[in-house]
């Protein structure tokens, strides 16, 4: 069960993978993610659902190798398949038809906003994206995205591709030039303090979806504690969107510091423990 249909490598360390779930696919929204074990005794990561066919039976993730996880996820083939595949999860994206719509992806933000601007376009918004990375060979999906947006607008920060520029440039021009509605930010928590921070001086409304401070993905572990509106709420129950000019963002900074010291440690001995079990079971 959860069969890992198709791999694709999209740069050095970020992978695309088609995994089949039928149910998943037929109830997942745009905004939404999963939660993946590797084998049994693995831990439980959040994966945003970046594609999804319903028909099919399939939905599309995008990994990146930052952890123990992650890695071990790398080594799976297609034909193998995930211990558990727990999802959706999390509020859906509330699609509306706003107007014009300006969503920014940075890293691996590119994968989350993809069906958010396709469900943006079906409900009859002018969509445009702005798609960053640091540099051009950590850039993926530009076709892909071109297929669910009007407009596409292609930024890295060395200049190696497309306009050299942070993604906050384009943003802050594009508000200038023209009625913007609304804006989604997604990516690192710094790209998305700044694009709240571009677009808080021009009233337009945005939304970011800290996808990326889960640990476990269901409220239990408490590390997506979040303060939005003097409010806590827990991003992966709660959200993952939220308004982010409403966002304690240097809270927000400060709980991923700890928990990033935490998780490097407990990484360390995870690691460990894995390298163990084959001997374990080889003496069994």
């Amino acid at each position: 069960m959860y069969c890992i249909l198709s791999k694709k490598t999209l740069t050095p360390v970020t992978t695309e993978y088609v995994i089949e779930a039928p149910e998943i696919a037929r109830k997942a929204r745009a905004g939404q993610f999963v939660i993946v074990r590797v084998h049994e005794r693995g831990e439980r990561i959040p994966l945003t659902i970046a594609d999804r066919d319903a028909d099919a039976g399939t939905i599309t993730v995008v990994a990146q190798e930052i952890g123990a996880t992650s890695r071990r996820m790398k080594e799976l083939e297609p034909g193998d398949s995930l211990a558990s595949l727990t999802g959706p999860l999390g509020r859906p994206t509330e699609i509306e038809r706003y107007g014009t719509v300006v969503l920014v992806g940075g890293g691996l933000g590119i994968a989350a906003i993809h069906p958010i601007c396709q469900a943006l376009r079906d409900a009859g918004n002018h969509v445009i994206a702005i798609i960053g990375a640091r540099s051009g060979d950590l850039l993926f999906w530009e076709d892909r995205m071109r297929q669910v947006t009007d407009d596409l607008i292609v930024v890295t920060d060395d200049g190696s591709y497309g306009r050299k520029a942070l993604v906050t440039v384009p943003l802050k021009e594009l508000i200038e030039e023209r009625q913007i509605d609304r804006v989604w930010g997604i990516g690192p928590a710094i790209m998305m303090k700044f694009v709240s921070l571009t677009t808080q001086p021009y009233g337009v409304s945005t939304i970011v979806s800290l996808n990326s401070i889960m640990v476990d993905g269901t409220g239990m572990c408490g590390a997506c504690r979040v303060s939005v509106g003097g409010r806590t709420y827990f991003a992966c129950v709660d959200g993952p969107e939220f308004d982010a000019h409403q966002v304690d963002w240097d809270l927000l900074f400060s709980r991923q510091r700890f928990y990033a010291d935490e998780e490097r440690r407990a990484l360390d001995l995870y690691e460990e423990n894995c390298k163990a079990i084959p001997e374990q079971e080889d003496a069994r």
